[in-house]
């Protein structure tokens, strides 16, 4: 991209997001949820297993209208008899489901493999969050996403709790280490920073 100076002269550079400038969808991720894994970290998986799902649709719906993220829900479709996957929109969530034989997690991969660094990665499957890191996304646990889902439901109905419930989510540092206490060491206030844009 070259951007004009009005003195003549121009820079070049591959984004402008690099330089601080504004871009459109910049802050857009796509976010790549594990279904079932999620709803693992949840306790809700047993026999009521389709009203568990519900929820956690309308719960994503909540989160991607408040976050403005694409959100795309993955689910193992291989145990039906589905030969082809399936996909369908609910609630603003796209919803796939495999297909037969493959599995849930070859599916966030592929998909993982396609958004590289555009998207963020939710599952505790160390498979999973191995290779979309390895892809240049951004991986959060099951159990960390759905504390994010869980304030976002507070924060909807009660805006004054969002500042409160963010500070709260973040790590403190142990005294056990040198240097200035109050500070984080590097790659946990990068984690942080990025844990800002959920």
């Amino acid at each position: 991209m070259t951007l004009g100076i009005h003195w003549g002269h121009s820079l070049a550079f591959d984004s402008p997001c690099d330089f601080g400038l504004v871009c459109q969808g910049a802050m857009t991720t796509h976010v790549i949820v594990d279904g079932y894994n999620l709803l693992g970290a949840r306790g809700q998986v047993g026999p009521d297993l389709e009203f568990a799902r519900e929820q956690l649709l309308r719960d994503l719906s909540t989160y991607r209208q408040r976050k403005g993220h694409a959100v795309t829900v993955v689910f193992d479709g291989w145990q039906q008899a589905i030969g082809a996957e399936r996909r369908e929109h609910r609630m603003g969530v796209q919803v796939v489901y495999s297909k037969r034989g493959e599995r849930a997690d070859q599916v966030i991969q592929r998909l993982a493999e396609e958004f590289g660094r555009d998207c963020a990665v939710v599952s505790s499957d160390r498979e999973v969050t191995d290779f979309a890191k390895s892809r240049g996304a951004f991986v959060m646990g099951s159990i960390e996403f759905d504390s994010k889902l869980r304030i976002s439901s507070v924060v909807a109905t009660r805006s004054g709790l969002k500042q409160k419930a963010e500070e709260d989510a973040l790590p403190q540092r142990t005294a056990d280490k040198k240097g200035n206490a109050r500070k984080l060491p590097k790659a946990l206030r990068r984690r942080n920073r990025q844990l800002r844009g959920f």
